[in-house]
């Protein structure tokens, strides 16, 4: 495996569902939102179906299926309805993620370590079936090393704590987050691992991190459609994208 050239973005709609949610109707459409992003120059789109259905459902699944001409990433808990979901589908990544009801988004990384037997298990139907499986998990040697032995083929590092500190002003804090994502992204690398980032970026955050030569792809949310409120999702997605292709260069 080479380092990649272009550094990859795949913008997460999830929001959008939010939105639409909210009211009940149809309206902002999530399919939508993704041609729109496809349009812009995102090289992906990444949906997380939940237990609750609280953003995306199983219908926008079935139309991103239907329509998108770029890949789905699917993220998704380790559960049996979620795998029965993904293998009916087959969209081109699955992304196993940690999910609690009540948390109000993603809090943490996957604990591989502690599960490996069960994991491997999980994801092998999925590899069988073609669709490229990613853990998310903490920039922690120890569960990089265990989704390796699973036979995960992608890792997708947790940026959040680095983001926090930032956002916070913790600069101290921020920078040893940083320091972490980036040994650990190069540890994972090492061992043949794709690796991929993502949660908590922004425009202000994400320079340092698309500068990892063993990154190859980004996901990107929550703050794009945030973005989009102001700008519209086209420019968002632009500035987006020339921030990552900024420092890649």
């Amino acid at each position: 495996m080479s380092f990649a050239g272009r550094l990859r973005l795949g913008v997460n709609i999830d929001h959008v569902a939010t939105v639409r949610n909210a009211r009940g109707g149809a309206y902002p459409d999530p399919l939508r939102a993704a041609k729109l992003a496809e349009a812009a120059g995102a090289d992906g789109i990444t949906a997380h179906l939940r237990e609750d259905r609280r953003h995306i459902t199983d219908t926008d699944i079935d139309a991103l299926m239907a329509e998108l001409s770029i890949p789905l990433n699917l993220e998704m808990a380790a559960t049996e309805e979620m795998q029965a979901i993904a293998l009916r589908h087959k969209p081109h990544a699955v992304c196993i993620v940690p999910e609690k009801r009540e948390e109000r988004t993603t809090e943490g990384g996957l604990e591989v370590a502690r599960e490996e037997n069960k994991l491997a298990h999980f994801i092998a139907p999925l590899r069988d079936a073609g669709c490229r499986v990613s853990i998310f998990i903490a920039a922690d040697e120890a569960q990089i090393t265990a989704a390796n032995r699973i036979g995960a083929q992608v890792i997708e590092l947790h940026t959040g704590a680095y983001c926090d500190a930032f956002a916070e002003g913790r600069m101290d804090d921020a920078e040893a987050e940083l320091k972490s994502l980036r040994e650990m992204s190069a540890y994972a690398y090492s061992l043949g691992l794709e690796v991929h980032a993502g949660h908590g970026l922004t425009y202000d955050t994400v320079k340092p991190v698309a500068a990892f030569p063993e990154v190859m792809e980004l996901n990107i949310g929550h703050f794009i459609i945030g973005e989009a409120i102001f700008l519209g999702l086209d420019p968002a997605i632009r500035e987006m994208r020339r921030l990552m292709d900024e420092a890649r260069t």
